[in-house]
């Protein structure tokens, strides 16, 4: 892992699905009892659709909110299982709004806060989602801000959805504190000029994109001292 201590930080800004939220044990048991040894597979392809649909949607400027998305993905997957379950499709698409925390998360961002730093979150998400999953997690009042790209009409990577935070949270690109797990986040968000904290969970290989982020860590544990607290 690489690490690089970051300067002049005004916010930490958090992504949401994968970073704060494991999306690896989303229904585990739900999908477990349905899937047996396909689960795994299952939850990624589901994950795997679901980015794309964000970017493909971005590209054909064909804008509809995450919820919206994650259903369609999830039926893509469904079908291509082979499975016809409308009990467990409203099981999964329910996970979503309360799904589970990596367990370093919530003592991360109490830390953060103690030592006086503000944070964010900027997702895809839409609002409703996001609020719902943070609350049901009881990691609500540890946020100053939650951002949805829902206010644009258009998914990350773009660009605006960078500038969006600047813009809310009223301090330069530079002053923030990205952390993502997402590689293509992480590279879109250095691209767009954060200092970017790229939260490898998985050990992945470096994204071959335009722009790095400025440290890899393995967990959200290893935040608080790139910050110097």
């Amino acid at each position: 892992m690489t690490t690089a201590r970051f300067d002049d930080i005004g916010v930490c800004v958090f992504d949401a699905y994968g970073t704060l939220f494991d999306l690896g044990s989303l229904a585990l048991d739900k999908a477990d009892r349905a899937l047996g040894e396909r689960t795994g597979p299952f939850l990624d392809l589901w994950r795997r659709k679901q980015l794309e649909y964000t970017w493909l949607r971005s590209l054909m400027d064909r804008y509809d909110d995450f919820w919206h998305v994650t259903g369609e993905s999830l039926d893509y997957t469904l079908a291509a299982f082979g499975i016809d379950d409308a009990v467990l499709r409203s099981q999964l698409m329910e996970a979503y709004l309360a799904p589970p925390l990596f367990p370093e998360v919530t003592r991360t961002l109490t830390r953060l806060r103690d030592g006086g730093i503000k944070t964010a979150v900027l997702s895809n998400g839409n609002p409703s989602m996001l609020v719902e999953a943070v609350k049901s997690t009881g990691i609500y009042t540890l946020f100053d801000d939650i951002i949805s790209v829902d206010t644009l009409g258009i998914y990350k990577p773009h660009p605006s959805v960078y500038r969006l935070a600047t813009e809310r949270l009223n301090v330069s690109a530079g002053q923030i504190a990205f952390q993502t797990a997402n590689g293509w986040d992480a590279a879109g968000a250095a691209a767009f000029g954060f200092q970017v904290a790229w939260v490898n969970r998985g050990r992945a290989p470096a994204e071959r994109l335009p722009a790095t982020p400025a440290a890899e860590i393995a967990t959200l544990d290893e935040l608080p001292a790139l910050l110097g607290l």
